[in-house]
């Protein structure tokens, strides 16, 4: 039988479908964004913010399981799925935008927000070759993505914006990323029907050691990625005003930097993974961004460019090794589980960091001592992730890993 070979016209879907996924994940910090604004006009209170953020992450963990469960890739094409997927979620954020009149109201659009487009499986069916790095290329557009709706903060703060328009831009963003991913989206040569998720799979893939680690150390990972895209804008904020910078809108934008500065990462990770192995690439960026988290903490009320240094640098360690975790289940799980445990891990890390996130939100402060706490908290994730992963390296079946157990 001929071998096909990859398309060519890869590179363009890649185009396409990282630019769909950068447009469509703009609504999911939509609320940490304006969250200094919410806290003025709703007085809000305590965890009242940080619940906004974790709904969406619930959503997520709720929504993944159920599309696995039902097997509505199966049934939806994938392009389709993803447009609709953009599509509800901008239309859950312009819910949030102009008909929540307080942190309870505007629960139920935050959750309803937290869907996510299946861009990886979109691009497995164009890539065979390369995909480690299409998919750090990809993922790296959804970091950039995430971190859109600081960058509209900081342009509405110069414009003098209240928190409204400044969420009602990132449905925009998500709708024009239904339109370019629906308009030039194609499912590629390689597609194949997602698995439905078997419980079953699920557990005999957790069973085995090998995939356990390899969850482990995603868990430590998710345990310090979102709540650290949650709380660095206003970490920021903070540490900029003990700095004597005022400027709120230097602040956004600095955040918009620090969070889609992961987009190197996730392209540099993808590179180096298939040749320097992923045990290597997860074990570096968390020994990185655990080392990050930790100084940031520390560095707190120092100069402004030298906690924005260091934060950049978190920012593109803390998101880089995101892939490969995925990519390990998916080569370690014994035949016919690996689908179920994927979608598993990812609902268990999602519901993991909505943990984070309610944590840090105890120590959201101006006070120093806060938020060396809640950050070297963080910094616990990335500790027990290394552990995991060395672990791993260690086992015979990390030779069924790119590059071996290297």
């Amino acid at each position: 039988m001929a071998i096909v070979a990859d398309p060519p016209e890869r590179w363009i879907q890649l185009v396409v479908l990282t630019a769909g996924i950068l447009l469509a994940e703009a609504p999911w910090f939509a609320s940490g964004a304006v969250a200094p604004l919410l806290r003025v006009e709703w007085t809000t209170t305590g965890l009242d913010l940080p619940l906004l953020t974790v709904a969406v992450q619930l959503g997520f963990a709720v929504g993944a399981l159920g599309l696995a469960v039902a097997g509505a890739a199966d049934v939806i094409p994938g392009i389709r799925l993803f447009v609709v997927g953009c599509v509800a979620a901008a239309a859950a954020n312009l819910g949030f935008a102009f008909l929540a009149t307080n942190a309870a109201s505007a629960l139920s659009f935050r959750f309803l927000t937290g869907v996510y487009p299946i861009g990886i499986r979109l691009l497995a069916g164009w890539f065979r070759r390369d995909r480690g790095l299409a998919v750090g290329v990809l993922v790296g557009g959804l970091t950039v993505g995430s971190a859109l709706p600081y960058l509209f903060r900081a342009i509405g703060a110069y414009a003098a914006l209240e928190w409204r328009p400044i969420v009602a831009m990132t449905s925009v963003a998500a709708l024009i990323g239904a339109v370019v991913v629906g308009a030039f989206g194609r499912t590629g040569p390689f597609d194949v029907a997602a698995p439905r998720f078997s419980a079953a799979g699920a557990i005999a893939a957790v069973r085995d050691p090998a995939v356990r680690l390899a969850n482990i150390g995603y868990l430590g990972h998710m345990w310090e990625l979102f709540a650290m895209w949650t709380w660095i804008p206003l970490f920021l904020l903070a540490a900029f005003a003990a700095a004597g910078v005022t400027d709120v809108a230097l602040a956004s934008l600095a955040a918009f930097v620090v969070v889609g500065a992961g987009g190197i990462g996730c392209i540099v990770a993808g590179v180096f993974a298939d040749r320097i192995g992923r045990t290597t690439v997860t074990i570096a960026a968390m020994a990185l961004s655990g080392t990050c988290a930790i100084a940031c903490g520390l560095l707190f009320g120092q100069p402004a460019p030298v906690v924005f240094a260091v934060a950049v640098v978190w920012g593109i360690t803390v998101i880089a090794d995101s892939a490969q975790f995925s990519s390990a289940i998916s080569e370690l799980a014994p035949p016919g589980t690996a689908g179920s445990a994927l979608s598993l891990q990812v609902a268990a890390g999602f519901l993991l960091t909505s943990v984070t996130i309610i944590v840090l939100g105890l120590t959201d402060t101006m006070d120093a001592t806060a938020w060396r706490i809640g950050f070297g908290i963080l910094a616990l994730g990335p500790l027990v992730g290394i552990v995991a992963m060395w672990r791993l390296r260690q086992r015979p079946e990390a030779t069924l890993m790119a590059s071996g157990h290297r």
